[in-house]
């Protein structure tokens, strides 16, 4: 089976893609993916052959704010695709889009006549009476947002990018664009006991696409863990309000007495070098390393939300956009964490949010779903289901 992933996202998305691309081959199936020029190298270093995709995600100058830029954005994404996936493609039996983004990929595999498959991270991003929409970056949000209105904003803004680009290839235009992107029987590829499908559509649920990762933790990262009681970790990925965040970490983190980890991810966060009770971190493995702290401070991206709740960490997720509402709002569900107000954290509102989560009935919550989630994995799921369909 000849099979491409595709995928423009951040980590959180590429991980899982990789996870499926390196089964894939393991079985001896040929796999190649597309990805964001972020990732090449890593893709590259496993083994698996690559085409980068669209902008590097941590310089994209997309400016989703207007309805200009949004309306750039979807032009630049679309032509993108329809400029790489159609010769990345070529010689494959079927085509798997991961991520909303992956807007023309459906229509490449019409194109070229070949199998496809639509798959999501997160519950949120596919539709069902059970819970809202994910909220759109850049666009007003409203909690009472329905999907109808969901509907009309896909076709809004991806729209005349798509039919416009399918037209130059001949492919007659879509008119239920989301629809026609996520397909009528999207996978969802989410743990089952952190984010149970509602049971109502077409959705397929596999679970999680995990990479195991076997890297050892830098000397410098497991001589501070050592030196201590298990610190707090912060990381922000590409948060968008990063002046003077890590002063806000740092100083939440001591005032429970707690150590601090600072990943410094794309906002480029630092300790600033004020104490021997914080350290600054590059890449790390996060399956290490969630293990060893005593909370895991994120975003909320499917990556993290997962990998904190299969280590059994408590959680204080910060939403900023998209599907990390829906993941703050499981945490607090669960009784894995706290999700801490929107806005931009101060000292006291993230320290009030830690200390939730630091309590010892939440962290046997955590140990309880973490010892739930070891007995389940997608990856295998959705190879089977490939080759069920070639």
């Amino acid at each position: 089976m000849r099979v491409l992933l595709s995928t423009i996202g951040s980590r959180g998305e590429a991980q899982p893609v990789a996870a499926l691309a390196l089964r894939l081959k393991a079985l001896g199936h040929q796999v190649s993916a597309c990805v964001s020029p972020d990732f090449r190298d890593w893709f590259q270093e496993q083994g698996i052959p690559v085409t980068p995709i669209g902008p590097a995600m941590r310089s994209s100058a997309w400016d989703l704010s207007t309805p200009a830029g949004r309306r750039r954005a979807a032009q630049d994404a679309v032509a993108s695709q329809f400029a790489t996936l159609p010769e990345a493609a070529r010689e494959s039996d079927i085509l798997v889009g991961c991520g909303a983004v992956q807007v023309a990929a459906h229509s490449v595999a019409e194109l070229l006549g070949i199998g496809h498959v639509h798959a999501e991270f997160c519950p949120a991003a596919l539709p069902s009476a059970h819970h809202a929409p994910a909220p759109w970056p850049g666009w007003p949000q409203n909690e009472n947002d329905s999907w109808a209105a969901d509907a009309r904003r896909w076709k809004d803004a991806w729209g005349p990018a798509l039919n416009a680009h399918r037209a130059a290839v001949g492919l007659a235009p879509v008119d239920d664009v989301r629809t026609h992107v996520l397909t009528e029987q999207p996978w969802l590829a989410a743990d089952p006991v952190l984010s149970p499908w509602p049971g109502d559509g077409g959705v397929v649920q596999t679970g999680a696409w995990i990479v195991p990762d076997e890297r050892p933790l830098s000397g410098e990262l497991a001589s501070f863990l050592d030196a201590g009681e298990p610190p707090v970790y912060f990381g922000l990925g590409s948060y968008p309000h990063a002046h003077g965040i890590s002063e806000v970490m740092i100083n939440a983190a001591r005032s429970l007495g707690r150590r601090a980890v600072i990943s410094r991810g794309w906002a480029d966060l630092s300790t600033a070098g004020d104490g021997t009770d914080c350290i600054s971190i590059g890449e790390a493995n996060h399956q290490a390393l969630f293990g060893r702290v005593a909370a895991v401070v994120h975003h909320g991206g499917a990556g993290t939300t997962t990998t904190a709740a299969r280590a059994g960490a408590p959680q204080v997720v910060i939403p900023q956009q998209y599907d990390q509402h829906y993941w703050a709002a499981r945490v607090d569900q669960l009784g894995v964490g706290k999700a801490h107000a929107r806005g931009v954290p101060t000292v006291g509102s993230l320290a009030e949010a830690l200390g939730a989560a630091l309590q010892p009935e939440v962290a046997r919550c955590a140990d309880r779903l973490a010892g739930a989630m070891k007995a389940t994995g997608g990856v295998q799921v959705a190879v089977d289901l490939l080759l069920a369909r070639s």
